[in-house]
């Protein structure tokens, strides 16, 4: 997991921004990227996020694609390819297969772990895709994974309106009467509004735990070894970048490879 620090990229951005998207200079983001690789062991494959479900398997074929393939999540069973994925306070899920079989990056906003994009079964998001998919190719079940959850926007930021507890399936009225759901703190209104990979509209009322429902999920799934979500991208600006803090900023990058 790369933090904020190390690169070349001058304020907003400063300083290791990889992100290719955000008007940062394009020197300076290969440059930044060539010293991601460098730690990392392996060649980067860098994806085009769009909050889906959509888990791309990567191969040599891959390294030499002129293109950048759209999905929110990458898995291998090759060693040399590193699957990897951009954060800025979205959660990044690293998971391995046993026995180095095969390993996997995870993109997830809310929209992507609750199902809830365009085209996405509800109730099945990228966590599923992802895992469903490191199990097939690597011939393994959900207890054999090991999932590391990287850092995210924390509950005690993730402010979220009553959509948001909707594509998790709570229903707002009854959580706003009972205020007994461990993943949503109730919040009175009036403070910011927004979310990671959507606009909620009509102000924020609850405080999400992004991680929190992740090893829901994950757990749900028969995942039994998570570790990590614990580092709070928002309330650390010298570590991270962080778009619900500053707006216009940079991206970290989570990677993992089979060596």
């Amino acid at each position: 997991m790369s933090a904020r620090a190390g690169g070349i990229s001058q304020p907003p951005w400063d300083s290791c921004n990889l992100g290719d998207h955000v008007q940062d200079d394009a020197e300076a983001v290969r440059h930044n990227r060539a010293v991601f690789a460098q730690h990392l062991g392996a060649q980067p494959v860098w994806l085009q996020q769009v909050h889906g479900d959509r888990v791309l398997r990567l191969s040599a074929d891959n390294l030499r694609a002129a293109s950048t393939p759209i999905a929110d999540g990458a898995l291998t069973t090759e060693p040399g390819i590193g699957c990897v994925v951009m954060v800025a306070d979205c959660l990044p899920l690293l998971l391995a297969a046993p026995e180095g079989r095969g390993v996997a990056a995870l993109h997830a906003g809310w929209r992507g772990l609750a199902g809830a994009g365009q085209g996405m079964a509800v109730g099945r998001g990228i966590v599923h895709s992802g895992v469903a998919a490191l199990c097939e190719a690597a011939s393994c079940g959900p207890a054999d994974l090991s999932v590391w959850l990287g850092p995210c926007i924390g509950p005690a930021h993730f402010e979220v309106g009553p959509d948001v507890l909707a594509g998790f399936g709570v229903d707002p009225t009854d959580a706003a009467r009972t205020g007994a759901h461990p993943r949503f703190a109730p919040r009175a209104a009036g403070s910011a509004s927004g979310d990671v990979g959507g606009d909620v509209g009509g102000g924020g009322k609850w405080l999400a735990d992004l991680p929190g429902l992740a090893r829901d999920i994950l757990r749900a799934l028969g995942v039994r070894h998570i570790t990590g979500g614990d580092a709070c991208t928002v309330s650390d600006a010298t570590r991270f970048f962080s778009y619900r803090r500053d707006g216009r900023t940079g991206r970290q990058a989570a990677g993992i490879c089979l060596r």
